[in-house]
């Protein structure tokens, strides 16, 4: 469970984000990004390098405003920091002794949602159950051919030339 856990949790961040709409969804996880940068700062376990770790996720987080690869690549970031933190017996929660280690488990997980553009998870199971014919199993396909890019939103014409 221990490991479990951390994995769910992060799925769920990305469900419960899935409610926020574009481009706010993107703006409040680089806003979290920066938030989380912050959590080891009261501990202090790392002395000064906790501020110049928070001063390089703010950084990050800043970039992220525009760009999910930066929340990713934050959410990375974060989870490296994390596994030093376990390693040093300094937890982000100080009654916790595991939950660095759980936070380096879960981050990842919403690392990989970010760096694949923050999809809507409520929007993917949509399209999916569309997909299905009702009663058959049976799949049908969910949208046209060039209908567009996932995650993105944008159309793309279907047999249009450069």
């Amino acid at each position: 469970m221990q490991y479990v856990a951390p994995v769910a949790i992060g799925v769920l961040y990305a469900l419960l984000m899935s409610f926020v709409r574009e481009p706010h969804r993107r703006r409040l996880n680089a806003v979290m990004l920066a938030g989380a940068g912050a959590a080891y700062l009261s501990g202090g376990g790392l002395g000064g390098w906790e501020f110049a770790f928070t001063a390089l996720i703010a950084y990050v987080a800043f970039r992220g405003l525009d760009s999910w690869t930066f929340i990713g690549i934050g959410w990375l970031l974060h989870t490296a920091w994390d596994v030093v933190h376990h390693l040093k017996g300094n937890p982000i929660v100080p009654f916790a002794p595991t939950s660095s280690l759980g936070c380096a488990i879960c981050d990842p997980v919403i690392a990989l949602w970010c760096l694949r553009g923050g999809p809507s998870l409520i929007d993917l199971v949509r399209r999916r159950r569309r997909g299905r014919r009702p009663g058959t199993g049976e799949s049908t396909p969910a949208e046209p051919a060039g209908a567009g890019h996932p995650g993105t939103g944008a159309q793309v014409p279907s047999g249009s030339s450069g």
